[in-house]
Protein backbone atom coordinates (compact mmCIF):
# COMPACT_ATOMS: atom_id res chain seq x y z
CA UNK A 1 0.00 0.00 0.00
CA UNK A 2 2.75 2.45 0.94
CA UNK A 3 4.69 1.51 -2.20
CA UNK A 4 1.68 2.30 -4.38
CA UNK A 5 1.14 5.58 -2.55
CA UNK A 6 4.75 6.58 -3.20
CA UNK A 7 4.45 5.56 -6.84
CA UNK A 8 1.05 7.06 -7.61
CA UNK A 9 0.57 9.58 -4.79
CA UNK A 10 1.11 12.46 -7.22
CA UNK A 11 -2.38 11.82 -8.59
CA UNK A 12 -3.74 13.12 -5.28
CA UNK A 13 -2.88 16.62 -6.48
CA UNK A 14 -5.86 16.26 -8.82
CA UNK A 15 -8.05 16.78 -5.75
CA UNK A 16 -7.39 20.47 -6.38
CA UNK A 17 -10.16 20.15 -8.94
CA UNK A 18 -12.50 20.35 -5.93
CA UNK A 19 -11.19 23.87 -5.28
CA UNK A 20 -11.57 24.71 -8.97
CA UNK A 21 -15.16 23.48 -8.93
CA UNK A 22 -16.05 25.65 -5.93
CA UNK A 23 -14.36 28.68 -7.53
CA UNK A 24 -16.42 28.02 -10.64
CA UNK A 25 -19.69 27.80 -8.71
CA UNK A 26 -18.82 30.90 -6.66
CA UNK A 27 -17.99 33.08 -9.66
CA UNK A 28 -21.08 31.82 -11.49
CA UNK A 29 -23.17 32.99 -8.52
CA UNK A 30 -21.62 36.40 -7.93
CA UNK A 31 -21.32 37.22 -11.65
CA UNK A 32 -24.78 36.05 -12.72
CA UNK A 33 -25.13 39.41 -14.48
CA UNK A 34 -21.73 40.40 -15.91
CA UNK A 35 -20.62 43.99 -15.36
CA UNK A 36 -18.53 44.03 -18.55
CA UNK A 37 -19.80 42.58 -21.83
CA UNK A 38 -16.90 41.57 -24.05
CA UNK A 39 -17.01 41.42 -27.83
CA UNK A 40 -15.18 42.57 -30.91
CA UNK A 41 -16.25 43.47 -34.45
CA UNK A 42 -14.30 40.40 -35.55
CA UNK A 43 -16.74 38.18 -33.63
CA UNK A 44 -19.55 39.14 -35.97
CA UNK A 45 -17.56 37.95 -38.99
CA UNK A 46 -16.86 34.55 -37.44
CA UNK A 47 -19.50 32.07 -38.61
CA UNK A 48 -21.53 29.92 -36.26
CA UNK A 49 -20.56 26.32 -37.07
CA UNK A 50 -22.54 23.82 -35.03
CA UNK A 51 -20.23 20.91 -35.94
CA UNK A 52 -17.41 22.62 -34.07
CA UNK A 53 -19.06 21.48 -30.87
CA UNK A 54 -17.16 18.21 -31.41
CA UNK A 55 -13.66 19.65 -30.81
CA UNK A 56 -15.12 21.89 -28.10
CA UNK A 57 -16.22 18.82 -26.13
CA UNK A 58 -13.11 16.84 -27.10
CA UNK A 59 -11.28 19.31 -24.84
CA UNK A 60 -12.22 17.13 -21.87
CA UNK A 61 -10.71 14.02 -23.45
CA UNK A 62 -7.59 15.92 -24.59
CA UNK A 63 -6.90 17.05 -21.02
CA UNK A 64 -7.73 13.69 -19.42
CA UNK A 65 -5.50 11.76 -21.82
CA UNK A 66 -2.54 14.08 -21.14
CA UNK A 67 -2.95 13.92 -17.36
CA UNK A 68 -3.20 10.13 -17.34
CA UNK A 69 -0.34 9.62 -19.78
CA UNK A 70 2.14 11.91 -18.04
CA UNK A 71 0.95 10.77 -14.63
CA UNK A 72 2.13 7.26 -15.46
CA UNK A 73 5.04 8.02 -17.80
CA UNK A 74 6.70 11.22 -16.57
CA UNK A 75 6.12 12.83 -13.18
CA UNK A 76 8.01 15.99 -14.12
CA UNK A 77 5.82 16.57 -17.18
CA UNK A 78 2.77 15.73 -15.10
CA UNK A 79 3.69 18.31 -12.44
CA UNK A 80 4.37 20.95 -15.10
CA UNK A 81 1.04 20.25 -16.77
CA UNK A 82 -1.12 20.36 -13.64
CA UNK A 83 0.79 23.38 -12.30
CA UNK A 84 0.12 25.21 -15.56
CA UNK A 85 -3.56 24.30 -15.50
CA UNK A 86 -4.29 24.80 -11.81
CA UNK A 87 -2.39 28.08 -11.44
CA UNK A 88 -3.91 29.31 -14.69
CA UNK A 89 -7.49 28.37 -13.82
CA UNK A 90 -7.16 29.82 -10.31
CA UNK A 91 -5.86 33.06 -11.84
CA UNK A 92 -8.80 33.10 -14.25
CA UNK A 93 -11.35 32.81 -11.45
CA UNK A 94 -9.71 35.63 -9.51
CA UNK A 95 -9.78 37.75 -12.67
CA UNK A 96 -13.51 36.99 -13.00
CA UNK A 97 -14.02 38.23 -9.44
CA UNK A 98 -12.13 41.46 -10.06
CA UNK A 99 -13.37 41.95 -13.63
CA UNK A 100 -16.82 40.27 -13.87
CA UNK A 101 -17.32 39.74 -17.57
CA UNK A 102 -19.38 37.86 -20.10
CA UNK A 103 -20.57 37.89 -23.69
CA UNK A 104 -23.85 38.13 -25.61
CA UNK A 105 -22.89 36.43 -28.86
CA UNK A 106 -24.99 33.28 -28.55
CA UNK A 107 -27.53 32.77 -31.34
CA UNK A 108 -31.02 31.34 -30.85
CA UNK A 109 -30.77 27.73 -31.97
CA UNK A 110 -34.01 26.38 -33.41
CA UNK A 111 -32.75 23.21 -35.08
CA UNK A 112 -33.01 19.89 -33.27
CA UNK A 113 -30.26 17.93 -34.95
CA UNK A 114 -27.54 16.15 -32.96
CA UNK A 115 -24.98 19.00 -33.02
CA UNK A 116 -27.55 21.69 -32.28
CA UNK A 117 -28.85 19.78 -29.28
CA UNK A 118 -25.32 19.40 -27.92
CA UNK A 119 -24.83 23.16 -28.11
CA UNK A 120 -28.22 23.80 -26.52
CA UNK A 121 -27.15 21.64 -23.58
CA UNK A 122 -23.87 23.53 -23.29
CA UNK A 123 -25.71 26.86 -23.32
CA UNK A 124 -28.15 25.55 -20.71
CA UNK A 125 -25.46 24.33 -18.30
CA UNK A 126 -22.77 26.97 -18.86
CA UNK A 127 -23.82 30.58 -18.63
CA UNK A 128 -22.23 33.18 -20.96
CA UNK A 129 -20.37 34.72 -18.01
CA UNK A 130 -16.77 34.53 -16.77
CA UNK A 131 -15.43 34.17 -20.29
CA UNK A 132 -12.21 36.22 -20.38
CA UNK A 133 -9.62 34.76 -20.17
CA UNK A 134 -10.91 31.55 -21.74
CA UNK A 135 -10.12 28.48 -19.65
CA UNK A 136 -10.74 26.33 -22.73
CA UNK A 137 -7.87 28.14 -24.43
CA UNK A 138 -5.63 28.09 -21.36
CA UNK A 139 -5.95 24.35 -20.74
CA UNK A 140 -5.61 23.47 -24.43
CA UNK A 141 -2.33 25.35 -24.60
CA UNK A 142 -1.23 23.77 -21.31
CA UNK A 143 -1.67 20.29 -22.79
CA UNK A 144 0.00 21.17 -26.08
CA UNK A 145 2.99 22.76 -24.36
CA UNK A 146 3.34 19.71 -22.11
CA UNK A 147 3.51 17.50 -25.19
CA UNK A 148 5.97 19.54 -27.25
CA UNK A 149 8.25 20.20 -24.25
CA UNK A 150 8.27 16.59 -23.06
CA UNK A 151 11.22 14.32 -23.78
CA UNK A 152 8.63 11.61 -24.35
CA UNK A 153 7.61 13.25 -27.63
CA UNK A 154 10.69 15.21 -28.70
CA UNK A 155 11.25 12.90 -31.68
CA UNK A 156 7.59 12.20 -32.38
CA UNK A 157 6.66 14.77 -35.02
CA UNK A 158 3.33 13.07 -35.73
CA UNK A 159 2.14 13.32 -32.14
CA UNK A 160 3.30 16.91 -31.85
CA UNK A 161 1.49 17.80 -35.08
CA UNK A 162 -1.69 15.99 -34.04
CA UNK A 163 -1.64 17.83 -30.72
CA UNK A 164 -1.24 21.17 -32.52
CA UNK A 165 -4.22 20.41 -34.77
CA UNK A 166 -6.38 19.34 -31.83
CA UNK A 167 -5.38 22.41 -29.81
CA UNK A 168 -6.10 24.73 -32.76
CA UNK A 169 -9.51 23.16 -33.41
CA UNK A 170 -10.48 23.44 -29.75
CA UNK A 171 -9.49 27.10 -29.63
CA UNK A 172 -11.32 27.81 -32.90
CA UNK A 173 -14.39 25.99 -31.61
CA UNK A 174 -14.80 28.40 -28.70
CA UNK A 175 -15.66 31.27 -31.05
CA UNK A 176 -17.37 29.18 -33.74
CA UNK A 177 -20.03 27.86 -31.37
CA UNK A 178 -20.21 31.34 -29.81
CA UNK A 179 -19.05 30.34 -26.35
CA UNK A 180 -16.35 33.00 -26.39
CA UNK A 181 -15.31 36.23 -28.01
CA UNK A 182 -12.03 36.50 -29.91
CA UNK A 183 -10.93 38.78 -27.06
CA UNK A 184 -11.38 35.91 -24.59
CA UNK A 185 -8.98 33.89 -26.73
CA UNK A 186 -6.40 36.68 -26.78
CA UNK A 187 -6.51 37.02 -23.00
CA UNK A 188 -6.29 33.24 -22.63
CA UNK A 189 -3.24 33.09 -24.90
CA UNK A 190 -1.59 36.00 -23.06
CA UNK A 191 -2.03 34.34 -19.67
CA UNK A 192 -0.82 31.02 -21.12
CA UNK A 193 2.42 32.51 -22.38
CA UNK A 194 3.13 34.07 -18.98
CA UNK A 195 2.68 30.63 -17.41
CA UNK A 196 4.76 29.04 -20.18
CA UNK A 197 7.64 31.37 -19.38
CA UNK A 198 7.48 30.61 -15.64
CA UNK A 199 7.02 26.84 -15.97
CA UNK A 200 9.10 25.99 -19.03
CA UNK A 201 11.62 28.79 -19.48
CA UNK A 202 12.39 29.60 -15.85
CA UNK A 203 11.52 25.93 -15.08
CA UNK A 204 10.15 26.53 -11.61
CA UNK A 205 9.41 22.80 -11.19
CA UNK A 206 13.04 21.95 -11.97
CA UNK A 207 14.25 24.57 -9.48
CA UNK A 208 12.03 23.16 -6.73
CA UNK A 209 13.21 19.64 -7.53
CA UNK A 210 16.87 20.68 -7.44
CA UNK A 211 16.44 22.41 -4.08
CA UNK A 212 14.67 19.34 -2.70
CA UNK A 213 17.50 17.05 -3.79
CA UNK A 214 20.11 19.48 -2.47
CA UNK A 215 18.33 19.63 0.90
CA UNK A 216 18.16 15.83 1.11
CA UNK A 217 21.83 15.55 0.19
CA UNK A 218 22.88 18.09 2.86
CA UNK A 219 20.71 16.38 5.47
Amino acid sequence: MLDKLRKYGHFLFLLYYIVIYHLYKYTETINAVPKYVISSKIDYYIPFVKEMVVPYLFWYIYILMAIIYFGFKSKEDYYRLISFMFVGMTACYFIYMIYPNGQNLRPVIQSNDFFSNLIKNIYLNDTPTNTAPSIHVLDSLAVHFSIIKSNEFKDNKIMRSVSFIIMSLIIASTVMIKQHSIIDIIYGIALSFILYFVIYEIDIIGIIKSKKYASEYID
